[in-house]
């Protein structure tokens, strides 16, 4: 037998002590990708809000990198995921609003990641095509292992498709059955010892809203507080359809939905901490577009304009990132980044190449984590398409429409069906009215906006200082327009890349 000898022993233990941070280092991180629905900048405790209780976002805030110049790649919610999962602007695979389902042919965060051996789940809104099984775009085809997801939006006992099944009604509120779904897929995870992607799109705090007593009673004080508010309009929990309502009453709602949210998170956490999995875990929150007029404290936001439109107030989105082990002490950063942003980095942070035979909007944020990156090195563009209209080209759909159709319901009614149905067209062709649309460039300093016209040479043009002017109040077109020009030429030379991948051309290699 042979045996090992005492300083063989040593030096073994000693080179094993030494290697031991270099192994640690090389250990794929855990992702969770969280998303709050229609959950606004200026609307956590973080950013001041003068009556919102988050303390879970407050404490990653604090403890994490806080992004407070994080956009959504649009203003509205099913083109902001689809940016998440393939790191490219919506309007490049015909998710041109919130109904237009993703592209079979494009190439996901989930596939990506799964070739590096991540188990990849998603939960909670969907919202880029159906869920049930058979769609060429549910979770399941676009990459994931399991899902339990819905096809929209939910409320209190979310009814959820499990794997593309039939929905059910899974009892309680929404966010916690969502993050218990989540903490049931991270424990397989672990139990089979691989590295877990996992995508959370919360159902909060889309209207209509509702929550429960205990959340409620937190800001019973709001109706009075605002009483002189006037009202908004909203979808009725009853009808399904539009109702108007006091501002203060729909704000106690909406923000219990948020503080469930918040808590939601907290569980989560804990969860992480109580497995030891939360130091290698990055944990990246944010929400999907500005807030929406039916929640909007506009005396109070900072930011102009609201969900819908290309100013900071309908793009800018809170947004912090947890990471103990390479984050391991609280930052904050005024980098611009996006939910573009997100596929780039997980390829990085998980070893495997992001896709060379398309363009990618996004890019990775690995060196603003390592503290290597003051500036973004290249501009963010947004792009409301189509904005007066649809597009000229709805003659074939890309997917059968069959597909299309969803199964999972909801309280707003679309016309008369209580859930969603989505669309996306082949655009062979490309016409000069495709150039339409509120348009924005957003450099480190000067952000450009470009609105409807008639035509694109009619257009309203606004240059805004953002190092001096985050409310977008003074207009520096017609005192800048050297810089407006050189902006316009990069913003028209994107526009016609995003026109050339509109046509399918990305796929045909």
């Amino acid at each position: 037998m042979n045996m090992m000898k005492p300083q063989t022993s040593i030096f073994a233990i000693v080179l094993l002590l030494l290697l031991a941070p270099t192994i640690q280092a090389a250990e794929k991180p855990n992702l969770i990708l969280l998303m709050g629905d229609d959950h606004g900048w200026e609307e956590t405790g973080y950013n001041g809000h003068p009556d919102l209780k988050t303390p879970v976002l407050d404490e990653m805030a604090a403890t994490g990198l806080r992004l407070d110049r994080f956009y959504a790649a649009h203003p509205s919610c099913s083109p902001t995921r689809g940016s998440v999962l393939t790191g490219r602007h919506p309007n490049r695979y015909g998710t041109f609003s919130p109904g237009y389902s993703l592209r079979p042919e494009e190439v996901t965060i989930a596939q990506l990641l799964g070739k590096a051996g991540y188990l990849r789940g998603h939960f909670g809104k969907w919202h880029v095509g159906t869920v049930k099984a058979g769609s060429p775009t549910n979770p399941g085809a676009m990459g994931f292992d399991e899902w339990v997801s819905h096809d929209n939006f939910f409320e209190l006992d979310p009814p959820l498709s499990d794997n593309g099944g039939p929905p059910v009604i899974h009892p309680g509120e929404s966010s916690a059955v969502v993050i218990d779904e989540t903490i049931q897929f991270i424990k397989k995870a672990k139990a089979g010892e691989k590295p877990f992607l996992t995508v959370v799109w919360f159902g909060s705090p889309h209207e209509p809203y509702s929550g429960l007593p205990d959340d409620l009673a937190l800001y019973d004080h709001l109706p009075e507080k605002y009483a002189d508010s006037g009202t908004v309009s909203l979808t009725s929990n009853e009808t399904g359809r539009k109702t108007k309502r006091p501002l203060g009453d729909v704000l106690r709602e909406r923000y219990a939905e948020i503080t469930a949210m918040d808590r939601a998170i907290g569980t989560l956490r804990d969860f992480l901490a109580a497995e030891g999995l939360r130091d290698n875990t990055l944990v990246w929150y944010c929400g999907d577009n500005g807030t929406p007029p039916s929640g909007a404290l506009e005396a109070y936001s900072p930011l102009r304009a609201l969900k819908g439109q290309v100013y900071e107030g309908g793009i800018r989105v809170p947004a912090v990132i947890e990471w103990p082990a390479r984050i391991p002490e609280g930052r904050t950063s005024e980098f611009n980044a996006v939910t573009s942003d997100m596929l780039p980095t997980a390829c990085e942070l998980a070893g495997t190449p992001i896709p060379d035979n398309r363009p990618l909007d996004g890019l990775s944020l690995l060196p603003l984590f390592e503290g290597e990156l003051d500036e973004r090195p290249t501009p963010i563009f947004f792009w409301n398409f189509m904005s007066k209209g649809k597009p000229k080209v709805e003659s074939k759909p890309w997917i059968d429409p069959e597909w299309q159709k969803g199964t999972t319901p909801l309280v707003k009614l679309s016309g008369n069906i209580p859930t969603r149905n989505f669309r996306n067209f082949h655009h062979p062709e490309i016409f000069p009215t495709d150039y339409l649309g509120g348009c924005v460039m957003l450099g480190n300093r000067y952000k450009l906006v470009i609105h409807d016209g008639k035509s694109a040479d009619d257009a309203k043009v606004e240059l805004f200082d953002l190092s001096v002017d985050s409310a977008e109040t003074k207009n520096l077109a017609d005192s800048e327009p050297d810089t407006v020009k050189s902006m316009q030429k990069d913003l028209r030379r994107w526009q016609d890349s995003v026109l050339k991948s509109l046509t399918g051309e990305d796929y045909s290699e």
